[in-house]
């Protein structure tokens, strides 16, 4: 290969190139890269002769990739992964002393019920890094990885990219949430006559709960769907309302009213909680060291990664 090409290049060019192909919209690429707009267009512009191809054209509010473009950033985003691994390499990392920023995807119940005692022993070990976490279920996972909102997601996940990885944290039982007063554990006829409550991010009313029934012949009723796990305790309270949720999540929101908690009286398989990242962070000695502290602060067992 003719290296040459390379010293005609930038390098800040090429990963504004690869936003643009994530976000077709320049505004979106400055506010996702802390540019202003007229920068991004002025990039575009660069890029745009370097490659001699339009790029994009505008096809409503939305820039549509050429075939150029989509040739080119099959050859350039691996190059880039690259490099940021090689880059990486050749930094220490010093939590007590690094200024970092870092980027988590949480589903809600991993967010209310694990981040707690990870954050508090963030601030001993590393008290100047910055975390943003993101809302991140399973079939938000794969875009925010590839967009680079976020570098490691925790939640139950389904299909992920080529390029992702995968490490089981901890296997989930299903438990179920009431606050009565009632003494006797819950029937199956009961707990299919109860209202119960669905926590779900998208306004859902049907969950794993309601497909185990399902497949027994049986059903219940969702009389309210809300979006976190932290409003059960206002919900539930001084009502004959049910709720399912994970048990790591049960065990966090027993201290807050009079709650608890018992088994699902069907079975249920039990879900599984991965760490998912993607290969290119492998090596980076940062991104190593906060994947090792979520696992050990939100996993609870052994597991290795896929």
């Amino acid at each position: 290969m003719n290296r040459n090409e390379l010293r005609k290049s930038d390098i800040n060019l090429m990963v504004i190139f690869e936003a643009l192909m994530q976000e077709q919209n320049v505004t979106r690429v400055a506010e996702k890269m802390y540019l202003g707009q007229p920068t991004v267009s002025t990039a575009l512009g660069r890029l745009r002769t370097l490659f001699n191809d339009p790029l994009f054209v505008r096809v409503g509010h939305r820039m549509e990739p050429t075939r150029r473009a989509e040739e080119i950033i099959r050859h350039l985003s691996p190059a880039l992964d690259a490099m940021a691994t090689a880059l990486s390499l050749a930094h220490q990392f010093d939590p007590l002393e690094s200024c970092l920023t870092f980027k988590i995807g949480l589903s809600d119940d991993v967010e209310f019920a694990l981040l707690p005692p990870f954050l508090a022993a963030l601030r001993d070990e590393a008290p100047n890094v910055v975390v943003i976490i993101q809302h991140a279920d399973y079939w938000r996972i794969p875009d925010l990885l590839a967009s680079g909102d976020i570098t490691v997601g925790i939640t139950e996940t389904r299909e992920l990219p080529a390029n992702a990885k995968r490490k089981l944290l901890r296997r989930v039982e299903p438990r179920i949430l009431r606050a009565d007063n009632a003494d006797a554990p819950l029937t199956l006829d009961e707990f299919c006559t109860r209202p119960h409550v669905q926590v779900s991010y998208t306004a859902n009313i049907h969950g794993i709960v309601d497909e185990c029934l399902a497949k027994i012949g049986r059903d219940r009723k969702v009389v309210l769907s809300i979006p976190q796990f932290s409003s059960l305790p206002a919900a539930l309270n001084a009502t004959n309302l049910l709720a399912s949720c994970p048990d790591y999540a049960a065990k966090a929101l027993l201290g807050w009213g009079n709650l608890r908690d018992e088994p699902c009286p069907f079975e249920v398989p039990a879900q599984e909680l991965s760490m998912v990242w993607l290969s290119l962070t492998d090596n980076d000695p940062a991104e190593r060291w906060l994947r090792t502290r979520l696992e050990q602060h939100m996993g609870n067992l052994a597991a290795t990664a896929a």
